[in-house]
């Protein structure tokens, strides 16, 4: 499970350091793509191939199921860690994302995002405010 929230800087090659505590989870590949909200979201390749299993039993002829297929695999990159822990995000990802320099890496369960760290801060402080109702309206599922 990834969990937790570190700071990083994109450097000039667009390549951004993982948390040491995600690498070994991630393993020697793993998926980057466009993600909800304005993130972009890095899937193992387990939780990816799962995924796309899951998408392709929704019809074809489902509108929302193309445009959300196309939208997620369009966007999707192939990545590796380099010798000092970074990936090197392509340039369309980094403009998909809005990411200038400083990032949020931050684990969510089975997944981790990469967020303009301006972005983060700012969902993360309207979120703040809403936990509790947003907790009380899923409680049916968290039982």
């Amino acid at each position: 499970m990834f969990i937790g929230e570190y700071r990083h800087t994109l450097d000039a090659k667009n390549r951004l350091i993982i948390p040491v505590k995600f690498r070994d989870q991630l393993g020697d590949s793993f998926i980057v793509t466009k993600g909800l909200d304005g993130c972009l979201a890095v899937y193992t390749e387990d939780r990816w191939m799962n995924m796309i299993a899951k998408l392709e039993q929704i019809p074809s002829t489902k509108k929302e199921a193309r445009l959300y297929m196309r939208s997620l695999t369009s966007k999707a990159a192939e990545c590796s860690l380099d010798k000092m822990g970074r990936i090197q995000l392509p340039q369309y990802l980094v403009q998909t994302a809005g990411i200038d320099k400083n990032c949020a890496v931050i684990g969510a369960a089975d997944h981790v995002e990469i967020w303009p760290e301006d972005r983060w801060d700012q969902y993360d402080e309207d979120s703040s405010d809403s936990f509790e109702t947003v907790a009380e309206t899923l409680t049916e599922y968290l039982q």
